[in-house]
């Protein structure tokens, strides 16, 4: 699957953001993500990242049907991929900004708007209801940047960045990873107490491959601003928009369009109660259980548990016969998060995970290593594979 990603132009093993990291500062290495550690004490960070190819989902919905709400639940992916990547170290969001880009001569920009509006004011909402200690843990919307590119932008890109800050004593920084520690992966499927919808779990990761093997080339006449020409897998699947599939207990623009599960109210409660027994965290996005990766140093991942894909993931295995260590390096297979504990307090986050309705899985153990390279190994029944860092 990753000759069949990178066909599509989308490099999954983000190989060419290396060449941005050398220049990149960071006062903790060996974290999920890049934190600078001031001369007061404190440690700040400023995040950026965006939903993706799956406003391109929303925009064919949106020409489809006339429906322009299938905009709104862009808001709560852009915020869930900025948020969890910072809470996975333990820093708090403080404020968030967005950043949406569209053309105007194939969207109404005051429909977008209005709906991506009302999807932020939802979502931030919900966040603050829930109370403590996800209230401390939910940024101020602060403003943003829209831009009209008819000339740049064939479609919509929806994006936002988040500043976050925390002293840094609360950082969540890898090192402390040790043998016998627990590798527990929290769901991105189904439905959590503070969401409306059942969820198909397919996040905001693998979009542009799951749309083009399960939608099909009626998409690829009719829209073809929504794909570059030198894509030759374009649109080359059995579905419509409209089509319910059994399997999935819903439509394929319903689990293609199903918003990234925010983690942040779990984790804040994670740490708020079990702060000191957590040693690494990572949010399963873009490249799959490869991300793991980026968390410690000298560590062997090993997962000998892995819970059943949700349905999304198995048709579209089925669909591109890919294998599965291809699927786990491009879609999270229905592991949103995880977190790497000390033993001790499984059964207390287990009981934080019940709470908000989302399961978690014992997946595995840490074991050091004495080559400086980190390592994914799966062994789970058939699935065996193993990913290693560079």
């Amino acid at each position: 699957m990753s000759r069949i990603y990178g066909s599509m132009g989308v490099d999954a093993s983000k190989k060419a953001v290396k060449i941005i990291e050398s220049v990149v500062q960071s006062s903790f290495p060996y974290a999920f993500t890049n934190v600078l550690k001031l001369s007061d004490g404190r440690c700040v960070t400023l995040h950026v990242d965006g939903a993706g190819s799956k406003p391109i989902i929303a925009y064919l919905v949106c020409k489809e049907f006339g429906d322009y709400s299938s905009f709104q639940h862009l808001a709560q992916d852009v915020l869930a991929m900025n948020l969890d990547d910072i809470i996975a170290v333990g820093i708090k969001p403080i404020l968030f900004v967005d950043y949406i880009a569209l053309n105007p001569f194939r969207l109404d920009r005051e429909s977008v708007l209005k709906h991506i509006a009302s999807g932020f004011s939802n979502v931030l909402k919900t966040l603050v209801e829930l109370g403590e200690p996800s209230k401390s843990f939910t940024p101020l919307f602060v403003g943003g940047e829209t831009a009209d590119m008819p000339d740049q932008l064939m479609t919509i890109d929806v994006a936002g960045a988040v500043y976050g800050e925390s002293d840094c004593k609360a950082i969540i920084d890898g090192t402390k990873i040790a043998d016998g520690d627990v590798i527990l992966g929290l769901s991105s499927f189904g439905k959590a107490k503070y969401e409306y919808t059942e969820n198909s779990g397919i996040m905001c990761n693998g979009l542009t491959l799951a749309r083009h093997v399960l939608l099909n080339e009626y998409y690829a006449s009719k829209y073809p601003e929504t794909f570059d020409p030198n894509n030759r897998l374009r649109y080359s699947g059995p579905y419509k928009l409209d089509s319910y599939v059994d399997e999935l207990g819903m439509t394929i623009m319903e689990a293609l369009s199903s918003p990234t599960r925010i983690y942040a109210p779990i984790i804040a409660e994670i740490l708020s109660l079990n702060g000191d027994y957590v040693h690494g965290m990572v949010h399963i996005t873009g490249g799959g259980f490869a991300k793991i990766l980026k968390v410690g140093y000298s560590i062997n991942y090993v997962i000998n548990n892995l819970p059943e894909p949700p349905p999304i993931f198995k048709l579209i295995q089925r669909i591109c016969k890919s294998d599965w260590r291809d699927m786990y390096s491009v879609f999270n297979m229905g592991v949103g998060f995880m977190v790497i504990v000390e033993p001790s307090i499984v059964d207390s986050i287990a009981s934080i995970c019940e709470k908000y309705g989302v399961s978690v899985f014992n997946m595995g153990v840490v074991e050091k290593n004495f080559d400086g390279v980190n390592r994914v190994i799966v062994k789970f029944g058939d699935i065996k594979f193993e990913l290693a860092s560079h």
